[in-house]
């Protein structure tokens, strides 16, 4: 479910800043607001994308006493 409202805030912000920049009289409010939209959706999604740096398998924390 998770998954669907971040595709859905990216494509939803997308639109809102094509539609903002694609008019003659453009309001950068608008342009601005879609902007955030977007980069939020991205920002959920990159935060499930594991880094190449990270162990495949998570420890256990074995070495603890």
């Amino acid at each position: 479910m998770s998954r669907i409202i971040n595709i859905l805030l990216i494509i939803i912000g997308g639109f809102v800043a094509i539609y903002a920049r694609a008019g003659v009289d453009q309001n950068e409010y608008v342009l601005i607001g879609g902007i955030v939209i977007l980069m939020i959706g991205v920002y959920r999604i990159s935060k499930n994308i594991p880094s190449k740096n990270d162990p495949e398998t998570p420890s256990d924390n074995t070495d603890k006493p």
